[in-house]
């Protein structure tokens, strides 16, 4: 599996699927969040909408993931997960880092062969990006597929790309340190 960081605009990436750093109500919000929702178009608030009527009545759970279709997208799928609130006083790190074995979890049951992923939890959650940044590389790294899943690449088609996706220079540098480069 190839590990990539860049900065740039997750909603334009090309890549199977991309994550959302959603809210547990799945409604759209501001942030990461917002701009999925808003290049997505309506398509996407609608299949939140009704993973909310169907299967998640009470909302996501922290560190948590689920899928819906991408709406306008160019990735297939947009994988929902919701980051712990460090103001809230969730600061267990295992929750942020369920937040990207969850995700890669949901992307091998889906068939992706590539993700991206934004720095889940920094920012308005208030988790500090180096802190962000070690956990979730650590999280993939460590990460070996969703059981019943291979994590072959090859042969099996398992995920063989994933890409971090950060909106700025500090994000960025902060996960290039912590990717070893």
């Amino acid at each position: 599996m190839r590990i990539t960081v860049r900065r740039g605009d997750i909603t334009v990436q090309d890549t199977d699927a991309i994550v959302n750093a959603a809210n547990s109500a799945l409604a759209g919000g501001g942030g990461v969040d917002g701009a999925i929702h808003a290049a997505a178009g309506p398509e996407l608030a609608a299949a939140c909408r009704e993973l909310r009527r169907t299967v998640l009545p009470r909302g996501l759970a922290v560190g948590q993931a689920v899928a819906t279709t991408a709406g306008r997208l160019p990735a297939r799928w947009v994988i929902h997960t919701v980051g712990p609130n460090r103001h809230a006083g969730q600061t267990d790190p295992a929750l942020l880092a369920s937040c990207f074995t969850s995700s890669l979890d949901v992307a091998a049951g889906l068939g992706a062969r590539s993700i991206a992923f934004p720095a889940v939890s920094a920012g308005v959650y208030g988790w500090d990006v180096e802190e962000v940044a070690r956990i979730a590389l650590d999280a993939v790294r460590g990460w070996r597929g969703a059981p019943g899943h291979a994590l072959q690449e090859q042969e099996d088609g398992g995920i063989a790309e994933v890409r971090f996706v950060l909106f700025g220079a500090a994000q960025e540098a902060a996960f290039r340190r912590a990717a070893g480069g």
